[in-house]
Order: C-alpha cells, then sequence, then structure tokens
C-alpha cells in the first residue's frame, strides 16, 4: 500500500452520510494532533506518517503509522491490535472491533481522552519498531 497522492480534503468532502463527513472530519484533526504528521489519502484511507512492515514469513509491505477510513456503516481506525487496548475499549463508548480495527459509528458517543490514549500507544508501538509478531520501521 502507498499513499495514492489524492486531495483529502476532497476525498473528505465526499464522505456519506453528513455524520460520518462530520467524524472523519474530527478523527482527521485527531490523528494529526496525536501524530503530529499530515494527512495523506492511501486509495480510501486517511493515513498519519509512514512505515515499512515485516512479518516473520516474510511478509512485507508499507502502510499509514496512524489511520482510519470512513466507511458508510462506521468510521475504521486501524490499529496493532484491539487486544493491546482491552481496558481502554471497556471504557471507549458504544464501538466494536475486528483483529486491528476499531469501528466507531459516531464520534459523539465515544470518550476522545480515551481514544487519543489508544491511538498514542498504538503510534508509539509502531515508532519503537513493533514486536515479534511484526518489525515496523518508520519511513515517513
Amino acid at each position: 500500500m502507498r499513499p495514492t497522492g489524492g486531495s483529502v480534503a476532497s476525498f473528505l468532502t465526499g464522505v456519506t452520510p453528513a455524520k460520518r463527513r462530520r467524524d472523519a472530519e474530527a478523527l482527521t484533526a485527531l490523528l494529526q494532533e496525536v501524530s503530529g504528521r499530515e494527512p495523506e489519502l492511501w486509495g480510501t484511507i486517511v493515513g498519519f506518517g509512514s512505515c515499512h512492515y515485516r512479518y516473520p514469513t516474510g511478509t512485507e509491505g508499507d502502510m499509514p503509522l496512524l489511520a482510519f477510513a470512513p466507511r458508510k456503516a462506521a468510521s475504521t481506525l486501524y490499529l496493532e491490535s484491539t487486544a493491546a487496548h482491552a481496558d481502554d475499549l471497556a471504557r471507549l463508548g458504544p464501538h466494536s472491533t475486528g483483529v486491528g480495527c476499531l469501528y466507531i459509528k459516531d464520534l459523539e458517543e465515544i470518550d476522545l481522552d480515551v481514544l487519543r490514549g489508544i491511538l498514542t500507544a498504538s503510534l508509539r508501538w509502531a515508532e519503537s519498531g513493533g514486536d515479534e509478531h511484526a518489525v515496523l520501521t518508520v519511513t515517513g
């Protein structure tokens, strides 16, 4: 995966429904604050920073350090693992999870301080080089 060079502002303008667009704009500001990096479009994902990953299996590639995707059903935030944040997720507010995805239907119902903590921890993990499951090298 690589940045596509598209306009983040134009992409966000086209997000529907309106609640998802509102959340996408707020998430862009939050992830920019947490990461200290400018948003870039990676297809339909808004990413902040970049890293190269390599799994013990030899699989490797590139991805954003922090990222989210505004989908119709929910905003998807990409994390290293949702299990790593179990205690914080219990205090977050209404959400659902996948192995490395956090799904939020309404950002106004979420405790933004808890979300900020989760994002900060996820960024620290990536910037520190990952772990035995994935070795990361920050590239941007």
